[in-house]
């Protein structure tokens, strides 16, 4: 058995801590719906940008002229739906309407980079091609992936599910000051969901086994941190700090988003 896997079924999603949760896929329906709805706005956006583009480019060469239009494709198909998943954290206007989300393969929020590659495949993909090949990949995919979501390394899951989390894992307090300094981000979110179901279950392992599999973890994961553990630490002493410090950035990251979200909201009284 892969250390990937252990206690993680096939279809299961994570947190960003790699904490295995029951949030189904979407199913193609919900995606098809919000992709129709996001389609048509790309294509009003589009509209609103090349109009203007033509406004302003009127006077120039042609050379000039056909630049500032591809400025305005790029602007209307990658920029503003790189930078609508960006700042929701995965919700289009389409996904949004649909209770549906962009979420990491381990279902921690996407980054700037998961939604541009998203955004830079969805050009062929969806407006090219009139969402055809997104369709046909996201029936045949199992998680309903489509190829930007393969090449991206994320999926779409209904948002509007509960979820029982399992108890945070604890940070070992003489490990605390190594974690907060370490560098951990360049950690596999599969190794990561290996570690984090692997604690729990290390309790009802045998003697033998628990050892085999806390070491085999450590040595995968020391190669992806640095500095390395101070010596002489248990192996799941070293892997609990590693899953509790991604834990506390993860939710850092979120609280610094929201609290720029915050600022950037307009006031009521403004509207």
């Amino acid at each position: 058995m892969s250390s990937a896997t252990i206690g993680v079924g096939e279809d299961d999603l994570v947190t960003g801590e790699a904490v295995a949760l029951d949030l189904p896929p979407a199913s193609i329906g919900p995606r098809i719906l919000s992709g129709l709805l996001d389609y048509v706005i790309v294509w009003l956006v589009t509209w609103v940008v090349v109009y203007a583009g033509e406004s302003l480019s009127g006077q120039l060469d042609d050379a000039l002229h056909t630049a500032v239009l591809l400025v305005c494709f790029v602007l209307a198909w990658v920029a503003y739906p790189v930078t609508v998943e960006t700042l929701t954290r995965g919700r289009s206007v389409g996904k949004l309407a649909a209770g549906l989300r962009t979420v990491r393969d381990d279902a921690g929020p996407i980054t700037f980079r998961h939604a541009l590659a998203r955004g830079l495949l969805g050009v062929v993909e969806v407006y090219l091609f009139w969402g055809i090949p997104a369709v046909i990949t996201s029936t045949i995919n199992p998680r309903g992936k489509r190829l930007g979501d393969v090449v991206a390394g994320t999926y779409v899951v209904r948002d509007r599910v509960l979820a029982r989390l399992p108890a945070p894992v604890a940070m070992p307090p003489h490990l605390a000051t190594w974690a907060v300094s370490a560098d951990i981000s360049q950690i596999p979110d599969q190794l990561a969901m290996a570690v984090r179901t692997f604690l729990p279950a290390a309790f009802t392992m045998t003697p033998r086994a628990r050892e085999e599999m806390g070491r085999h973890l450590l040595d995968e994961v020391s190669l992806y941190v640095s500095p390395p553990p101070p010596p002489g630490n248990h192996p799941e002493y070293v892997l609990a700090a590693v899953v509790a410090d991604r834990r506390r950035r993860d939710a850092e990251r979120m609280a610094r988003d929201a609290a720029l979200r915050r600022r950037l909201a307009v006031p009521d009284h403004l509207t």
